[in-house]
This record gives structure tokens, sequence and C-alpha cells, in this order.
């Protein structure tokens, strides 16, 4: 199930980044710490008549020889600590040794042929197969690997055309948000001559004939902007096969409208170019739609009025089909008949329920439609007239995605995955309902050995919080356990139950894995969403400190025991939480997290994110911001905790100068011995594509640091 609204893209989960080290290890601890003394300017900025004062607003210039020094010295003191922690070399000896199995991406069928990924075990980028039959012998159809020596250009995404011929893929360098598309014959392995550049938040989408597919980009940037400049004004095209990118055909654009973006998807009978107008990360979009059989047909605004997310399904002719939060905040499925498409005409297929709906394909001519019971899937089939058929037996409380397909297919693929189960492939016969195994890794660890629990906590105004707990069995609860805290809080996004080998070790070095699902994500829906957004988000703060309370006060942990981690967003709630309770935690990792809510909105997609935080721009959302960003709220002369940001040269959807002026800031407030570090990947991004070996190398000194950090007895490791 693929949720077409690809702005969704602009922002998203983050894994923990890493950069290789080549120092040799020394005896080495936090007091012998000598901090870069960065200079500091004279700026001061005027937010309504709160005068604001930024004197590390020049580490913005990346590419100032200025930044770049003080990057190269930051690090030097950063891997001179990292490489003296003498548990490191076997941290990651069993990282390596763990992350080396194989890895199946979920099958999808194109014409008479299935294409899938895989990646060996440490390739860095996963490599796409073909084959006619599941039972034969695949043929390697694209190697990233072999596009870069350290393994930094990466396929984020391809297209099949209908017939199987022809492969649309996506490529990312170094970890950016742009895209390049370049074509492939499938029977011949060549690349076509067609290349499409300065793509962002786009899919392709093929025509049914094959002979083109729909895109949307940006304007090429200036000279220096492509890593920090605004994205505005993305437009709608179609890029016909065998034809430069310069007479592409543009299918529309809203000069008028700067932050309109644009989804293109072609509705599986080939007969309408649905247009999902986005703008921002509000979780609310418009629908249009152009008929395709009609070259003169134009674009017709089926749903104009912004007040609800609108995920188009699959239709039936002209009846369109969506799953909606409008009237139904945690979503249903109508259909509206684009003859008739006044509100009161739309019919209800399948109400809401207690659970939130995910997402939903048409598979065998019904809908699989896919729940979170408590932050943890459940699957139900309906037929086309809504009626409940049956619900899919899953192996346990897991996350289980996927169910594409077909509206004639009889079968379909998904992905199960829980905290001690490695991702497994199963294939589903729609008619039987039967699940097979297609695919199960192979990963050297007994999963009974561990065991999860989810609990429910309250928070400080008294919500009750899921949190789930993963461990190995007979951990004792006398509040000496080192535990991890992580969350995310933000952007309708769900944290559900999934298998991670960098967690695996840390489990096996007697640590405690706590996740907890926080307001302004989308575990209950749009209202659980709301409650973590805008003037709200202090609540989803106040979640993750009640969950690190409860950690303490039922005996898992204690204070100089716990660490807390997040990514992007979850960087933004590592910041605010350690800066409010400075008390309350052993370690602290943020990572390409957004610290200055004061101009996060002027670079690159960031305006998108003031759905969900607000702009300084505005008196009260500055007020609002002003209380809990990060960086304005260090307070000098405080012993903040061990603390490790880790960032990347190339995120160019969370800039790293967020990182820059935090780790400044902090570093100049910090009173004590602890270290206050940040760790700068080079060639690397906001996540996504990241080579394997990267990912390992970050993630050893991520543990290290928590085992020198947290005290954690390195015997076990």
């Amino acid at each position: 199930m693929k949720d077409a609204r690809v702005h969704l893209l602009a922002t998203g989960l983050t894994p923990l980044f890493l950069m290789a080290a080549c120092a040799q290890p020394t005896t080495y601890s936090a007091a012998d710490l000598s901090y870069p003394k960065p200079k500091k300017v004279d700026v001061v900025d005027d937010y309504h008549g709160t005068k604001v004062a930024d004197p590390y607003r020049w580490l913005e210039d990346l590419d100032s020889s200025d930044t770049k020094a003080w990057v190269e010295a930051e690090n030097k003191v950063t891997f001179a600590y990292l490489n003296s922690i003498a548990a490191r070399d076997r941290i990651k000896k069993r990282l390596t040794s763990l992350w080396d199995y194989e890895k199946f991406g979920l099958p999808k069928k194109e014409g008479d042929r299935y294409f899938f990924s895989k990646n060996d075990g440490l390739q860095n980028q996963s490599v796409i197969y073909v084959t006619e039959s599941l039972d034969k012998t695949p043929r390697m159809l694209i190697d990233p690997n072999k596009l870069s020596k350290d393994g930094t250009i990466a396929l984020s995404d391809y297209s099949i055309s209908d017939d199987g011929r022809l492969m649309a893929y996506a490529l990312s360098d170094g970890g950016s948000d742009w895209r390049t598309i370049l074509v492939r014959d499938v029977d011949s392995g060549k690349d076509l001559s067609d290349k499409i550049e300065w793509v962002k938040f786009s899919f392709p989408s093929w025509t049914k004939d094959g002979k083109g597919f729909f895109y949307s980009r940006y304007a090429e940037p200036k000279p220096g902007d492509s890593m920090e400049g605004t994205n505005y004004f993305q437009k709608l095209y179609y890029h016909r096969i065998g034809t430069p990118q310069s007479e592409d055909i543009l299918v529309y654009e809203r000069p008028d409208q700067k932050e309109w973006g644009f989804g293109g998807g072609v509705s599986e009978d080939g007969k309408y170019l649905v247009i999902s107008v986005w703008q921002g990360t509000e979780r609310k979009n418009r629908v249009f739609y152009k008929e395709l059989d009609n070259p003169s047909a134009r674009v017709v605004e089926l749903l104009n009025d912004f007040d609800a997310e609108y995920d188009f399904i699959n239709n039936d002719g002209p009846v369109f089909w969506f799953k909606t939060d409008q009237d139904a905040p945690r979503y249903r499925v109508i259909a509206i008949d684009i003859r008739n498409p006044a509100r009161n005409n739309w019919k209800e297929l399948i109400p809401q329920s207690r659970d939130t709906l995910q997402g939903v394909s048409v598979v065998n001519d019904m809908f699989v439609c896919s729940y979170l019971h408590d932050a943890y899937s459940v699957i139900k089939i309906h037929d086309l007239a809504g009626r409940h058929v049956r619900d899919v037996k899953l192996p346990g409380i897991g996350s289980a995605g996927g169910f594409d397909g077909k509206r004639k297919e009889v079968e379909t693929f998904y992905s199960y995955t829980s905290f001690n189960m490695p991702p497994t492939i199963f294939r589903y016969d729609m008619r039987s309902g039967e699940s097979v195994v297609y695919k199960q890794p192979k990963v050297d660890f007994n999963p009974n050995d561990y065991e999860t629990k989810q609990i429910f906590y309250s928070s400080r105004d008294g919500t009750q919080v899921p949190m789930f707990l993963t461990y190995k069995k007979g951990v004792k609860l006398d509040g000496t356990n080192p535990t991890l805290l992580y969350g995310y809080g933000g952007f309708n996004a769900s944290m559900t139950p999934s298998f991670s080998v960098s967690r695996l070790v840390w489990m096996e070095m007697g640590g405690v894995y706590a996740m907890a699902c926080l307001r302004g994500g989308g575990e209950y829906g749009k209202e659980w969403h709301d409650a973590g957004r805008l003037a709200n988000k202090q609540n989803v703060f106040n979640d993750f400190i009640a969950a690190a309370e409860w950690l303490i006060s039922n005996k898992y942990t204690q204070p100089k025991k716990l660490a807390i981690m997040g990514g992007s967003n979850g960087g933004l709630l590592v910041g605010a939480c350690m800066t409010q309770r400075p008390d309350l935690f052993g370690a602290c990792i943020p990572a390409v997290g957004v610290m200055d809510m004061l101009r996060f909105h002027k670079f690159t997609i960031g305006w998108a994110w003031t759905s969900d935080y607000g702009c300084s721009e505005k008196p009260e959302q500055f007020r609002t911001l002003y209380a809990y960003s990060p960086l304005h709220n260090l307070k000098p002369g405080t012993a903040y905790p061990p603390t490790l940001i880790t960032t990347a040269d190339h995120d160019d959807r969370v800039v790293p100068s967020h990182s820059f002026k935090f780790a400044a800031a902090l570093q100049e407030c910090h009173n004590g011995d602890s270290p206050v570090l940040i760790r700068i990947e080079t060639r690397a991004g906001h996540g996504a594509g990241k080579p394997t070996a990267k990912i390992i190398e970050e993630q050893a000194d991520v543990w290290a640091f928590l085992v020198r950090t947290l005290g954690i007895d390195d015997s076990k490791i």
C-alpha cells in the first residue's frame, strides 16, 4: 500500500548516520576535551519586539572557508574521543557480523515479470533483479554499487512500465533529496538516452502505452543554492521516451501558488491522470484529474477545498475511490462519481472504525485495508461494496506493509516485522486467504531470547500514551539497566514495531529499548496528530519526558543510565527535552535535528513544515516556537548530559546548519565534564540511501559513546 502523496517525502523518519573514523585508539577522557572556539558575530533579529541574537549565523554558509574549518576541527575532537573507546571495534565487528544477511524487497509485478531488490548482506546499496517467474533464477537489472566507489550514489526509487519493458529509476548522489531520473531497457539491461534532472518529492508514473511518464520538478537552482535554497513552484511534466527533457510537456503549474506541489499518478485503467496537490506537510490536499484519452482535455479541479486528506485508491470507470479523514479523523473509504461530484452524492463504502486506517489497495476486486491498532498492524479484507470478508492472520504484534497489486490479480505480497523478527516476505492468496513465506532472512540470533511488551503511561495532562519495551528475557527491574528511549512525535508519522540489527546489539549489551508513540504522530489518527502540533507541540515533549519518568519509577533504569535518541523531527524532540530537563538523562543523541525553530522555514523544503510547527513570522506562533526552540533555550552555566549530535554535510532537507549552530552554542553554554560532541558525516544526507558501510560506522560510534557515558560493562560485548 504505497501512499501516493509523495509530498510526505518532505519530512521523514530518520535512521542514524555514520562516518568512518581513522585515528588509532588512545587513552582519552571527557576532561581532556578542548572544543574549538568559533567566532561570534553581532547579528540580532527583531521578532515582533523581541530581540534575538544569532551569533553563529555564519555557520549557515555551508561552503565558506570558516564553516569548513570549524567542521574539520569539530570532527577532529569527536573522533579522537570516539576512537579512544576500547569497545568500539568490538561493537563494529558484531554489527558487521549481524548485518551480513540477505535482505529482500517486495516483488512488484508488471507485465509478465517480477521486479525486486536484494542485498547480499553488506552491499552498500541493494541491487534490482528481474525474473519471469519467482521460481526461476533472477537476472540482475541494475547494481547501484557500481555507480560510485564509496556507495554514495543510491537508487532511491523505480517505476516499471505496464508491459514490463522499461524501468524509470531515480538516482540520488551523496544523500541529497535531488533526483536524476534515467530509463533502462529491461531486455537489454542498457540505459536509453533519457535523462531527467532537478526532481524532488516526485515519483515517475507511466502512461498505459509505455511511451512516457509523468513527473514533477523544480527549476534548476542558481549556482550555490542547490543544498540550501528554498524549493518553490514545483511543476508537473510529461516526458516522452526518446526525447530530451527540454521538450517535456508542461501539464500543470500554478505560478500564483508557489507552495503548491503536484503528485501525478496514472489510474490503473490508464484513463486518468490523478493529481494530488499538496501544500507543505499539512495532511490536507486537493485532487485534480485529467482525461488521458482526450489530448485536449483540461485539468479538472475535483476536490479544491483543502479541507481534508484524500488519497486516491483506484477507480471503477468514472467512480473514484478515496481514503479520507473528511468527517472521519481515523479515516474511511468513500466513492465519488466524477460525473456528479457534489458532496451530497458521495458514498461511504467503509466507515471509520476504532482503529486508524493507514492504507488501502485493490487486489482481486477487493479492498485490502491496513489499520493500526494501538500502533501495531491489523489487515482487513473488504469487497468492493465495503462488506468485511476476512482478516489477514499475522504472526503477532508487529508491522505489516505491502499488499500492492492490480485489480484482477489473485496474489499480493507483504512484509511483516517485529522487534525480534527480521522483515519476512509473505505471498498472500486473495482467494483462499492463505499466507506463505516467500523470503525469510537468516540472522545470527535467537528471537526467543527476547521479549516485547506494550504498556500505557500517563502524560502530564493525563493522556494515556503507548510505549513498546523490548529487551533480553530475564531483565531485573532494579533500576540499573542501560535504557534507550526513542521517539519522533510529528507529521502524523506512526512509530510501529520493526526489526533492527543495531538495536539487537544494544540489547545484547544488556540494554532495554523503549519506543514511545507520542502525540503528533499518526497512531490514533488526526486528533492524535493535532494534539502534538502548532500550539500543542509542548505535549510531545511532555509525553517523552513522562515516558522517561515512567521508566525510572518502574525500576527499568535511572537518570544516569537513560539515553534518549531521535532523528529529524525526533532530533528536535531530543534537543527540546535535554534543554527542558537536563537532569533527567544520562546521554542524548539528536540526529539531523531541527534545532533553530525561528529560521527553519528559510531553507530548502523547511517552509513546508510550518503546518506542524508554525512560523516565527507570526507573532503568536513565534512565542510558541521561541519557548521550546533547542538553540534558543540553552542556558549558560548549565551541566548538560553527555551529547552526541549527528548530521551530514549533504543533508538538504534539514540543513546541517541547525546542528552546527546548536553544537557551537551547546559547547559554549555547557558547564561540566560530560562530552558534548558533534559528528559530521561527509557525502551523506538526511538518511535515505546511506551506504551500509557508513551506517555500521556511525552506529558503532553511537553505541561506543553510550557504553562510555552510561557506564555499560563492555565485557558483555
